[in-house]
Parts: structure tokens; C-alpha cells; sequence
């Protein structure tokens, strides 16, 4: 799968060893940055960039990961056609493809480790949304008329 990755400083030391764990996988993963723990940089900056690509169907699917999570998760959801949340769980990774069609995880490296990183990536990336079910679909098809509503003058 064709994946675009982010984040700031603070995400960046886990968000380089997601990427090498998820190429390691077989997964194609554009590296939108940041390069370095060193330099100060703004989370919305790089979720933005993720977004952008995900929205663009460039890639599959986005992860993101800051200090907490919350505020790429904020960032990525300004973004039409962006469906991101924060997962510090498998459950939530995959069920939010399922039932929400997510197409973005945003992690929090102050929150979780590596290990569990990689299970939650997993879990995110081996879900396919159940568009076979009425009730996922209809409601995805709400979430997103609240989108185009909110993107009217």
C-alpha cells in the first residue's frame, strides 16, 4: 500500500521507525517529513501535507504523529476529504476503516511506543471499509454531507 507519513519534532524519532517497520513490510512509504528531532516545527504543517496527499488520492492512506496526536488529528481534519483520528489502540485503528472509512491515524509519541505503533499501523492498514453494510455507508454518507455543508459560505 501507498502510504504518506508526517510529523513534527517530537513525532519524529517514532515516525522514523514506522517508516522503515512499514517498508520493511513491503508498504511504499512517502516520507513527508520532518527530518530531524533537532529543529522546532509546527504539527499542522506536516499533517497538512499528508492530508493534502491522501485527499489527492496520491496516496492510500496518511499517518501522522506528534507529541499527542490531538492536534495532527485537528490539523488533518481541515482537509476536505480527510476522515483522521487519534488511535492509541488496535481496536480503534481498524474499526474506524471499517465502520467510518478513516483514512488517517495520527499517533502520539509521547503517548505510545514503537511496538505498540506498528500493531496500530498494522491494524489500520489491513482494514478495508465495510461498504457492503447499509448502516456504515449511510452513515459516512451523513458525516460527510456535514462536510460539503460546512464548506458553503
Amino acid at each position: 500500500m501507498k502510504i504518506a507519513m508526517g510529523s513534527d519534532h517530537a513525532g519524529f524519532p517514532l515516525k522514523s521507525e514506522l517508516v522503515d517497520y512499514l517498508r520493511s513490510q513491503g508498504h511504499d512509504v512517502v516520507d513527508l517529513g520532518t527530518d530531524s528531532a533537532d529543529r522546532v516545527v509546527d504539527y499542522p504543517d506536516f499533517a497538512e501535507a499528508v492530508a493534502r496527499k491522501v485527499a489527492s488520492q496520491d496516496v492510500e492512506r496518511g499517518i501522522v504523529v506528534c507529541g499527542s496526536g490531538v492536534g495532527a488529528s485537528i490539523a488533518a481534519n481541515k482537509v476536505p476529504g480527510i476522515y483522521a483520528a487519534l488511535c492509541h489502540d488496535t481496536y480503534s485503528a481498524h474499526q474506524g476503516v471499517e465502520h467510518d472509512n478513516m483514512n488517517i491515524i495520527c499517533l502520539g509519541s509521547r503517548v505510545i511506543g514503537s511496538a505498540l505503533a506498528q500493531e496500530i499501523a498494522d491494524a489500520f492498514l489491513n482494514a478495508k471499509f465495510e461498504s457492503d453494510q447499509e448502516r456504515f455507508v449511510r452513515r459516512y454518507n451523513k458525516v460527510r454531507a456535514i462536510e460539503q455543508a460546512g464548506m458553503k459560505p
